[in-house]
């Protein structure tokens, strides 16, 4: 049992993420959590969507596994993006978790309409937030099987 595409290659997950010290955390926690994965972030809505539909500057950019969104974002915020996403059919696929400071029944239930996949609110204690990122990458990359790229 397990997803196959994660013992292959690393697996690629988005961060979008504007808060520069929950990036650092959660680039730490994923570290602590050792599973081979490469994280990619952009600090704005905009920039999440460009990033998924390959446009300047992401040209280049591997195509995402797992999109890790937060929703208090600048230019373009974390709700606009789940709904942009959900509206695209080649985007539509991505496994798209909230994680996010806000705890308000209101997010949690807009989310889930839009679909995400997974609503999560950022422990403030880091321990507790690696341990977090650590169920949340063994669910997502040894459990579930993930669609595969582009498809």
């Amino acid at each position: 049992m397990g997803n196959v595409t994660a013992a292959r290659r690393p697996a690629q997950i988005l961060l979008v993420e504007d808060n520069e010290d929950d990036v650092y955390f959660t680039r730490r926690a994923f570290e602590a959590a050792a599973l081979a994965v490469d994280i990619h972030h952009v600090d704005n809505g905009e920039k999440c969507m460009a990033f998924l539909r390959r446009q300047p500057p992401y040209g280049e950019a591997p195509a995402a596994d797992l999109i890790l969104l937060d929703l208090n974002l600048p230019v373009m915020d974390g709700r606009e993006v789940l709904a942009a996403i959900v509206a695209d059919d080649g985007l539509r696929h991505l496994p798209v978790i909230v994680l996010t400071t806000s705890s308000e029944a209101i997010d949690v239930q807009k989310m889930y309409r839009l679909r995400c996949n997974a609503y999560i609110a950022k422990p403030v204690d880091f321990d507790c937030f690696a341990e977090v990122v650590s169920k949340l990458l063994d669910f997502w990359f040894t459990v579930t099987v993930l669609p595969k790229n582009g498809l």
